[in-house]
């Protein structure tokens, strides 16, 4: 299905080709008007409208079984509402900021100005190709940038539909899709970009780090980490449930920043597993054989998941799947039934690393402060949920933790509001993209200083004399 064979010459030649290719057009219009970028935007919007439902069919085909309404929510409508925010605000993030002088320096001027960084690189993942190759790519093309994306060999369908996508609508050396296999992504990386843009896993994301080091290309790694969820005592259990629920299994548990964890208080772990059975159950009335409910995206991706079952419970987990477990229906699409793990500890494997799956352990604390310990304890997380109606508490774990993002009150939100940044933090990633903060990352802020006629810099200026003595008795001091 891929235009380029990753494991022969002709995928790194075409890489090459493209990234020179675009290295020119940059000299030759280095800094696009408003009016061009305007039109980039809105000619990807129109056709990627066009597309939309093509877009979904790939998605479904590749990972064998995906509901077109998650990819309508989560990619299509997240992407068409991001060029939106960009669109509206782009004139005003383009213009130059000015900046006040001290008066040692007046009458003249200074101001910022914010310049394309010039070609950007794009490394996206599986488990939503089209968000997280379309919304660096829209905010880079605001920036006025030219982008090359390298999306993941485990979505071909999806790489296909989104390269005739791109080709419909901007030419290759503003914007093109190089597919291809680890040889290609290891390339990919490689190359002299003015940015490398990253969304993948951590140990992954250490490769990819290192790769661009020896260029000094900056980088935004947008990585994953083992996101808590934390419920209060007093907050209804059956609301905090039912919205854990939905971020834990929309894709099935595989998003970046769903609940990997639940921290529940002792005496309600048996209430709250009770009230995700159900709410889980009244979404999805049956999981193998529900249109609505996502596959693991392979194989290999299930069979991890469920060897992190098998050693959690060989270990002392107790676990509860949410659907009788039939080992034969395992084939049907690569699905998995959630399970809840009880009985936890930090031994398993699935309490060390991400689980990216709809496997929800529910682990018991008796005071807020032992639940902020356990956060604090392991390295920070893309998200955190805390779900509490006190402002006082509230306040104290924002305070007291460090994560990529928070949600209060329910899960995932954070990354759909365009206003806000969105990245990670020490291990969950570095760097933030999305509205403004993601039209700076990919800009270079260029400090600009406008000397006036009236020019009194002369008097600090060799042979040294009485005027700059008494100058300087006046600035030193």
């Amino acid at each position: 299905m891929e235009n380029v064979t990753a494991s022969t010459p002709d995928g790194i030649a075409e890489l090459n080709r493209l990234h020179a290719l675009q290295r020119t057009a940059q000299r030759a219009e280095p800094t696009p008007s408003h009016r061009v970028r305007q039109a980039r935007l809105r000619a990807l919007r129109d056709e990627l409208l066009k597309r939309k439902n093509a877009l979904a069919a790939a998605v479904d085909a590749d990972f064998s079984a995906r509901s077109p309404h998650e990819t309508l929510m989560c990619e299509i409508f997240v992407v068409l509402e991001a060029i939106k925010h960009l669109q509206k605000n782009l004139k005003d993030w383009m213009s130059p900021r000015e900046r006040t002088l001290s008066w040692i320096f007046q009458p003249a001027a200074a101001r910022v100005v914010l310049q394309p960084l010039g070609v950007v690189g794009v490394i996206a993942p599986w488990n939503y190709p089209i968000q997280l190759s379309l919304i660096p790519l829209v905010t880079a093309l605001a920036a006025g940038n030219r982008v090359l994306i390298k999306p993941s060999e485990f979505t071909p369908r999806t790489n296909q539909v989104l390269t005739e996508l791109l080709a419909a609508c901007l030419p290759e050396d503003v914007a093109a899709i190089i597919p291809g296999d680890v040889k290609v992504a290891v390339a990919f990386s490689q190359l002299e970009f003015d940015h490398l843009f990253f969304t993948g896993s951590t140990s992954v994301g250490r490769h990819v780090m290192r790769a661009a080091a020896d260029n000094l290309t900056p980088v935004t790694l947008e990585l994953g980490g083992k996101s808590p969820a934390i419920v209060h005592e007093r907050y209804p259990l059956s609301v905090a449930a039912e919205s854990i629920a939905f971020g834990k299994l929309l894709n099935a548990g595989q998003t970046c920043i769903a609940p990997d964890y639940v921290l529940v208080p002792r005496n309600r772990v048996d209430a709250f597993v009770e009230a995700f059975q159900a709410h889980a159950r009244k979404s999805y009335p049956c999981f193998m054989d529900n249109d609505n409910y996502t596959s693991i995206i392979n194989e290999r991706h299930h069979a991890r998941l469920q060897a992190l079952i098998e050693d959690a419970e060989s270990k002392g987990a107790r676990i509860l799947p949410l659907e009788a477990v039939d080992a034969s229906r395992k084939a049907d699409h690569n699905k998995m039934v959630p399970v809840i793990v009880l009985d936890g500890t930090d031994e398993m494997e699935l309490l060390q690393d991400e689980i990216f799956g709809p496997i929800l352990p529910v682990i018991p604390y008796d005071t807020l402060d032992d639940a902020l310990n356990h956060v604090n304890e392991r390295p920070r997380p893309l998200a955190l949920y805390y779900f509490d109606h006190d402002k006082t508490r509230i306040q104290r774990v924002l305070n007291e933790t460090t994560s990529g993002g928070v949600t209060i009150n329910d899960t995932m939100l954070h990354v759909a509001a365009e206003c806000l940044p969105f990245g990670g933090v020490g291990p969950s990633g570095m760097g933030a993209y999305h509205g403004q903060e993601g039209f700076e990352a990919f800009s270079h802020k260029k400090g600009v200083f406008l000397q006036s006629r009236l020019n009194s810099a002369s008097l600090v200026r060799p042979p040294y004399g009485r005027i700059f003595d008494a100058m300087m008795k006046i600035f030193v001091r």
